[in-house]
């Protein structure tokens, strides 16, 4: 790349990060209009589309596998008699629903990618939020924190989480013994902030009306068929990679969603068109468009130049670079989609590993998995950062983005800034604690 190309590039980067926080323009013609640019100036080639599609292609996938699931789960009826439970749980109790909003979303994520836990569970906390006549843009500002923070308790919960799992070739059930007690921990940071973040839903108390049925289970054979591919879809994702033909999380996503639409389909419940309609398209583009800047910026070689900066200024210190990678991912997923943040992250890491003499240069290529256990909880630290960072703004993770188009649809506007306001104080709070997390790990995993 040429100088003025490196510096338009740096240009195009940090102006449509502006468009986005000062919601001047839509978020995704921000993005679109930035690619734009950078195609028609060269910048963007065909190969940098390669390499997108190659990056982008697995957390694109889960998110999708995940949308079309939840889509169809939707239509079942069963969330309507959740959203009917959950009220009569409140019983009329601000407090008692923001913890039982917890208890619901946390482990739903732990199973399903974050963004499609969100549009799982939106009609429920809508439902609750009506009945309750409390404004529902909190809640649901909640589910989204509650769902990324959550997205740690597992490889899939978070396809940031997943993308640098997958780059170190970091199993499932390695996964669980290494990462998840981080991402309890994260969830329960978040209960001791309610009072002060939500006060009036906490300290609200109300007389519900007088209880009513529950509404009527329709079609309980195509319930019972979504129900088992939601089944299989999860225990593909727990034990898929130890089958005889190993089957990634992306995959089981795409193979959850063809099930999904063949039960749809089959028993003709509504056409399939109308399921794919209903998807969540711009947040897929918006991703997209996203990860290629993304692409774009490493190509200006600053990615790199910085792995060697890391090195010169803290030699071959992994914990203490941990640490910063983990501060400094943690603000600009704040900025960016956390996904490509991690992708370009990658980047620099390794690149900052292989100058440190922690592994050798071949362990540049992505084919490369045989990372040593002294550097664990410096991908760990990553993970942390990315998903957590991604907590404190509206543009900082998938499952922000599906919440703002929810609560816009719903006639309540939610702008980057209401969403900062709950955001950066949890964000805060759990990177402090991930930090201890790394500190923790980096000792009990010392040689």
């Amino acid at each position: 790349m040429t100088d003025i190309q490196i510096y338009l590039t740096i240009g195009v980067f940090g102006g449509v990060i502006l468009l986005i926080a000062l919601d001047l323009i839509d978020m995704t013609v921000a993005a679109l209009l930035g690619l734009c640019v950078l195609v028609l100036t060269g910048v963007f080639n065909r190969d940098d589309m390669l390499e997108t599609v190659r990056i982008a292609s697995g957390p694109i996938a889960l998110l999708f596998g995940g949308m079309v699931v939840a889509r169809v789960l939707a239509k079942t009826g069963l969330f309507e008699h959740l959203g009917a439970l959950l009220l009569r749980a409140t019983g009329g109790s601000g407090r008692r629903f923001l913890l039982l909003l917890v208890a619901l979303v946390a482990p739903l994520c732990a199973l399903l990618p974050n963004a499609t836990t969100v549009i799982l569970v939106a009609p429920v906390i809508l439902g609750v939020c009506r009945a309750l006549k409390i404004d529902f843009v909190g809640p649901l500002v909640l589910t989204a924190i509650i769902s990324n923070s959550a997205g740690l308790l597992t490889l899939v919960g978070d396809p940031a989480t997943f993308l640098v799992g997958s780059a170190i070739g970091l199993s499932f059930g390695e996964y669980l013994r290494q990462v998840s007690l981080g991402g309890l921990l994260a969830v329960l940071t978040i209960v001791p902030l309610l009072p002060w973040l939500l006060r009036d839903t906490w300290c609200l108390r109300t007389t519900l009306p007088e209880e009513q049925p529950l509404p009527p289970i329709e079609r309980p054979g195509f319930i019972l068929l979504a129900l088992t591919v939601l089944v299989i879809m999860v225990l593909l994702f727990l034990f898929g990679e130890w089958l005889p033909s190993s089957v990634s999380p992306p995959a089981v996503a795409i193979i959850a969603a063809s099930l999904a639409l063949l039960v749809i389909h089959g028993l003709k419940v509504e056409p399939v068109e109308e399921v794919l309609r209903d998807l969540d398209w711009k947040t897929l583009i918006f991703l997209a468009a996203i990860f290629a800047l993304v692409q774009a910026f490493t190509k200006t070689g600053l990615l790199q130049g910085m792995s060697l900066q890391l090195y010169a200024w803290f030699g071959a210190d992994i914990t203490q670079v941990a640490l910063i990678l983990l501060a400094g991912i943690g603000v600009l997923s704040s900025l960016l989609a956390n996904i490509p943040v991690v992708a370009a992250a990658l980047v620099m890491a390794k690149g900052y590993l292989v100058a440190a003499d922690a592994v050798p240069e071949f362990a540049l290529a992505a084919s490369f998995t045989d990372w040593p256990t002294a550097t664990l909880p410096f991908f760990i630290s990553m993970m942390f950062g990315a998903t957590l960072g991604g907590n404190a703004t509206l543009i900082g993770a998938s499952a922000n983005i599906v919440c703002a188009g929810i609560c816009n649809s719903q006639g309540g506007h939610l702008t980057f800034l209401r969403f900062a306001r709950y955001g950066v104080p949890i964000t805060l709070v759990q990177l402090a604690l991930g930090a201890g997390y790394v500190l923790v790990l980096t000792s009990l995993l010392a040689p």
